[in-house]
Order: structure tokens, then C-alpha cells, then sequence
């Protein structure tokens, strides 16, 4: 699972999440690209779970390239606790997602099967993604 070796900070504001992404926004690694159309938290999980979907498709053939990284720690809480007592202990790690921000990258295979690989990775991620070309 993708999460910092160390960080400064063991707990983390919410923070903003307006605006779109600040770069990332082109395909610059690969071939064809997975990009974001709207804005969330993608955990650790979520994205080791849309990276095994491609690589599955791929049949292990082609290169993919991960764009996003989880270095944002969310903390929970345990059930039936009641208020105050401060903040939860670290729970997951996510990776803050604005529009326009490319998540997977592949080279190395046709188009078609890229595409399809893209498409199924992106069942696996609570925002919506679109397929995208490297321009030319």
C-alpha cells in the first residue's frame, strides 16, 4: 500500500479541496491517461485497487505509470465514542484529487486496450474519470 515513509506532522487539517488541479493536467509519461473530472479523497486502497484492475487488463504487458500519491492522513474517531477527548488516531492515507488531475498513466499497448483498462480501473474510484490521448 502507497504511504509516506515519514512525515512531519501525524495528523492533518481536512483542508479545501475548490479549484482545479494546480498541474499534473497533461499526459506526460505515457501514452494514454486516466484523468480526474471532479474533486475527492482516493485512499491508499482505491488506488492500489485501480492499479492492480489495469495491470490484470494489460495482462502484466505495457508500462503504468501512477500520477497521484496518498500523503494526506485521515483520522477516525472509534464507533460509539462520545464527543470531545480530542482527535482520532490516524486511520487512511488519501490523495486530495482536483478536475483535471491525471491519475494513471500507460504506454506500450494499442489504444482499444487501454481504453478498456482505464475503464475498469475507474470502477474502482469514488470520483468520476474520463480516458485520455496523449496530444500530438
Amino acid at each position: 500500500m502507497l504511504m509516506p515513509k515519514r512525515v512531519k506532522y501525524r495528523k492533518q487539517q481536512r483542508g479545501r479541496r475548490s479549484g482545479m488541479t494546480k498541474g499534473a493536467a497533461t499526459v506526460d509519461y505515457g501514452d494514454f491517461g486516466m484523468k480526474a473530472l471532479e474533486d475527492g479523497w482516493v485512499t491508499a486502497r482505491q488506488i492500489e485497487a485501480a492499479r492492480v484492475a489495469i495491470t490484470r487488463h494489460l495482462r502484466r504487458g505495457g508500462k503504468v505509470f501512477i500520477r497521484v500519491f496518498p500523503d494526506k492522513p485521515i483520522t477516525k474517531k472509534p464507533a460509539e465514542t462520545r464527543m470531545g477527548k480530542g482527535k482520532g488516531a490516524p486511520e487512511a492515507w488519501v490523495a486530495v484529487v482536483k478536475p483535471g488531475r491525471m491519475m494513471f498513466e500507460i504506454e506500450g499497448v494499442p489504444e482499444q486496450l487501454a481504453r478498456e483498462a482505464v475503464r475498469l480501473a475507474g470502477f474502482k474510484l469514488p470520483i468520476k474519470t474520463k480516458f485520455v490521448a496523449r496530444a500530438i
